[in-house]
């Protein structure tokens, strides 16, 4: 939300948890006791004033382009054991929701997917092009059945497989992504994550549930708390159909985005690339393949004038920093540090732990990152195995902190583990083994170049209607 946070705590507070509170490593001050406030007074006034001048907001004026019309509307069904006897009346919902869309001119397109234990695509954004095929199909539709109800890998799915180009997705090109979610029960997994990945992608997320539901999940997932509907049996859908579409009005003429034309300042011509290797007894004998990998990545870089920067850091149980961004300016000195590194070692592979340090440690002003500054911000992991804590939670801040996050792994990684962390599903990359790293460095400096070239921010001097302000997210 862009929300600077400065935490203070006393001798009985927990020092890990406040840093995770604060907006960055600076904002976490600390005092014996409450009595001896004054004496951090002055340091947090200092601080500040200079986040502050950072987050000042921009007030743009701005040639508006034609604003996107059409909506991109997925339906996702519970279709559980649970529903079986409501499923009907969830058909004939969907059915009364594209009949007020308008699909044949290619405005609005329209997928459903069904869900219990795995999720079932019933057609993608790019199935039909017309009411009545999608009507067609929606009639015919037949309960899916199964437990337990997984909402929160079912809404992982859609952002993965359904919210995409390839599926008929066109949020690349401002198109509304809108998510209408009708459950019948409480999840038995964790909605948290993917929920929150949906909101980051700005997906406006509507659901709708019944008594058996758990209205604090339903409020987690939907985007805002008027976007939350409850009927007490799926048979009551009508009485809510009106408020959805009066909501759903709403929010997407809210949502409707704006493009301004600009003229941008020099856009940031260097790179923050930190590389994350997994040092864990399992790459033992895959890791002079690793060390080589990562000298030539560094060997195509530019870091002699400082354009790009590079850290490195192993990890397994925990993790350690072989040197930040800031250590070294030349690529002599990285090259020649890279050609010494050492086999780590130890056990378990904490991947969602290293990547909370990263966030932390790694990708501060302290530690040479420029991201303050809108240099695009790197990370390259190599993992030879399956972690053993969550990465979801911090994969999840280094996409909110704009971290473009390339992911390899071997056989033995979990591709499932690796798409979470990587930014979009083009930058997971496998082989088989390490040593078959070299057939993949062409794909990953193409796809680096590509990503890049989308991220590189521009700061907007514009002309033309004054708008409300926004904030340059850092």
């Amino acid at each position: 939300m862009g929300v600077q946070t400065f935490a203070i705590g006393t001798r009985s507070s927990d020092l890990t948890e406040l840093q995770k509170i604060s907006h960055d490593s600076s904002s976490t001050l600390s005092v014996s006791e409450f009595t001896e406030l004054p004496s951090v007074q002055e340091k947090l006034s200092s601080i500040m004033s200079t986040d502050l001048v950072r987050a000042t907001p921009i007030t743009p004026t701005v040639t508006v382009e034609k604003m996107p019309t059409g909506r991109d509307v997925v339906i996702l069904l519970d279709g559980s054991d649970g529903t079986r006897t409501g499923f009907p009346a969830m058909r004939d919902f969907v059915q009364r929701v594209v009949e007020t869309l308008s699909v044949d001119d290619d405005k609005d397109r329209v997928s459903v997917v069904q869900y219990s234990r795995d999720p079932g695509v019933q057609f993608y954004l790019n199935t039909y092009t017309t009411k009545g095929e999608i009507l067609d199909t929606v009639r015919g539709l037949s309960h899916k059945g199964g437990r337990p109800l997984n909402t929160g890998a079912a809404l992982q799915f859609l952002r993965d497989n359904v919210f995409t180009a390839s599926a008929g997705s066109r949020h690349l090109d401002r198109v509304p992504q809108v998510l209408i979610l009708l459950i019948g029960g409480r999840s038995s997994d964790s909605v948290d994550a993917p929920a929150s990945a949906l909101k980051q992608m700005g997906v406006q997320t509507f659901a709708i549930g019944t008594r058996s539901s758990d209205l604090n999940e339903l409020q987690k997932i939907s985007h805002d708390p008027s976007s939350t509907l409850f009927v007490s049996e799926f048979t009551e859908l009508p009485s809510v159909q009106e408020q959805l579409s009066s909501v759903m009005s709403t929010v997407l003429l809210r949502a409707t985005p704006i493009t301004p034309t600009v003229t941008g300042e020099k856009k940031p011509t260097g790179r923050d690339v930190v590389f994350l290797l997994d040092g864990s007894d399992g790459t033992r004998t895959g890791f002079p393949a690793m060390r080589d990998f990562v000298h030539r990545v560094v060997e195509t870089l530019n870091v002699e004038n400082d354009k790009d920067r590079i850290s490195l850091v192993q990890y397994s149980r925990d993790q350690a920093v072989q040197f930040y961004l800031n250590t070294y300016t030349t690529k002599g000195e990285i090259l020649d540090t890279v050609r010494g590194l050492r086999h780590k070692g130890g056990r378990p592979l904490n991947t969602g732990a290293a990547l909370q340090f990263l966030r932390d440690n790694v990708f501060t002003a302290s530690a040479g990152s420029r991201h303050l500054d809108r240099v695009p911000q790197i990370l390259i992991l190599l993992s030879g195995g399956r972690s053993s804590d969550s990465v979801d939670a911090p994969a999840s801040a280094l996409k909110q902190m704009g971290v473009q996050t390339f992911a390899i792994g071997t056989r033995s990684s979990d591709l499932n583990e690796l798409q979470k962390i990587s930014h979009d599903s083009s930058s997971t990359l496998s082989v088989s083994e390490f040593t078959e790293l070299p057939s993949v460095q062409e794909k990953l400096s193409s796809i680096m170049s590509t990503d890049l070239v989308r991220a590189t921010p521009i700061t907007p001097t514009v002309t033309g209607k004054k708008v409300k302000p926004f904030y340059i997210a850092q």
